[in-house]
Order: C-alpha cells, then structure tokens, then sequence
C-alpha cells in the first residue's frame, strides 16, 4: 500500500500480522456478520428474490465503502503484490506447488463437511425449508434460525476461500466482491448442479478455466458470453452438467438393458 502513500500499517491491520490470529478472523469474522445479518433478514421473513436483492445490495454498498476508505483498504486498487504467505512465494514455482495441494486439502476437507451437513438431519431441514417453509414453521420448527445456520456456514466457506484466494492471486482488491463475481458463482453452480455438490466442484472448476481462456481471447465480449451461456444453461439444461451425464448413464443403461433382453 505503500503506492497509496501510506508507509505504516494502520492500526486496523496490526493484529493480523499474528497468523494465530489472521486464521481465527477468517472463518470467526465472516460468520460473525453471516449470523448478525442472518437473525435480522430472516426473522423479518425475507426470503427469495428479495433476499438476493439485499445481499447484492449490500456487497455494492460494501465495495463502495472499500473504495473511499484508500488508506486503511488500498482504494479501488486494494491490497497488491502479496507475495509471501507463511514463509511461501507465490513467484517460485515450487511454492506454488505447495499453495496448490493446500487448496485442494482444503476443498477435499470442505466438500466432506459440507457432505455430512447435507446427510445429517439439519441438512434434510434444510430441504424441508427449502421446498416448504411455511409447513416446517408449522410443525414447530424456527426456518429463520436454520437458514442463519446454513448462511452462517457459508460465509465461513467463503471466507476460507477468500483467504486462500490471496496467497495464490497475490492482489486483492473491492472488483472480486462486486455482483460479477456473484453471478460467477452462480454461473458456477448451474453449470455443475444445483442440489449437487459434485456438480458445483465440477462447475466451478469449468468456470474458472473457461473465464481465464475467454478473457485473454475476447478480453472485451467474455462476460456477454457467460450471460449467454447462463440464460443457456436455465433454458435446455436446468439440471446443469451432473444432469446431463445422469440422463446419459440411464440412457445407456437402457440401451444396454433393451441389448440383454433382445
């Protein structure tokens, strides 16, 4: 941040220079606000649409107060050339090796947890809510607290990513917050599968690899694209990927079940 003219670490940052303490912000910090704004949101019964539009509402409020507050967040630049993390380069390509197979324990240990939660009999409440939440609250169930649960998980699965995302980028600034990369997210999982946890691994990683391609090649139109390839992807194939490969595996069970008969 020294480019912004400020050559002293602002009092906000300096307990994050305890990596302890860094770590425990990462999850405790987002979750904190997940459940805050959770209890306030869904208590009021704000569900739907009008939940999507307040949490984009609020990212762009956020990413405005980034932008004006240039000596504590860097300003529409943000925080650049992050190169060392726990004694890691991320210039060196052994250490990017390193950064990598760390990324993906991390996802590996994610994806299980999230596993369990949708296996365990919170995750088949949250179903319940999901397809009927008037009928949950009336079989004496509180909806609000379990959707604060699930979003409270969230934002600590998105604060895990976010602070992986550093170290392996190396710059962070308020355009990776905006409602692009929302939508990118969202692009992500329709892609894969809704309800699918494999298909939004399997979407996220097409999405990303397809966006690093299209924006070196059409560094002015991609993103006309993925909105095409969204609005695609709603219309002929709401399943997304996951879907696609089931209804091709039962037709080839089919076929090979009708050659057994013959």
């Amino acid at each position: 941040m020294v480019w912004s003219g400020v050559e002293t670490l602002p009092l906000v940052w300096r307990p994050f220079a305890n990596p302890i303490f860094a770590l425990a912000m990462v999850v405790v910090l987002p979750v904190t606000v997940a459940i805050l704004l959770g209890a306030f949101v869904f208590r009021r019964r704000v569900r739907g649409a009008y939940f999507a539009i307040l949490t984009q509402a609020l990212a762009a409020a956020f990413v405005i107060l980034l932008v004006g507050q240039q000596g504590l967040t860097g300003g529409t630049n943000g925080l650049t050339n992050i190169a060392n993390v726990f004694g890691l380069n991320r210039y060196q390509r052994e250490h990017q090796l390193v950064l990598y197979l760390v990324v993906v324990l991390v996802l590996g240990v994610v994806f299980l947890l999230a596993w369990q939660l949708t296996h365990s009999r919170l995750g088949k409440l949250l179903v319940a809510v999901r397809d009927g939440e008037d009928r949950v609250r009336f079989l004496g169930y509180d909806p609000a607290t379990v959707k604060t649960i699930a979003f409270a998980f969230s934002a600590g699965v998105a604060g895990i990513a976010g602070a992986l995302f550093v170290p392996v980028v190396g710059i962070l600034g308020p355009a990776d917050i905006d409602v692009v990369s929302s939508i990118m997210m969202l692009l992500a999982v329709a892609i894969g599968r809704r309800y699918s946890l494999v298909g939004a691994v399997a979407g996220a990683l097409l999405v990303n690899v397809a966006s690093s391609m299209l924006s070196e090649a059409l560094a002015d139109r991609w993103l006309y694209l993925f909105g095409a390839l969204l609005v695609a992807v709603i219309l002929w194939a709401p399943r997304g990927l996951a879907g696609l490969a089931a209804d091709g595996r039962d037709a080839l069970v089919r076929v090979l079940r009708a050659r057994r008969s013959a």
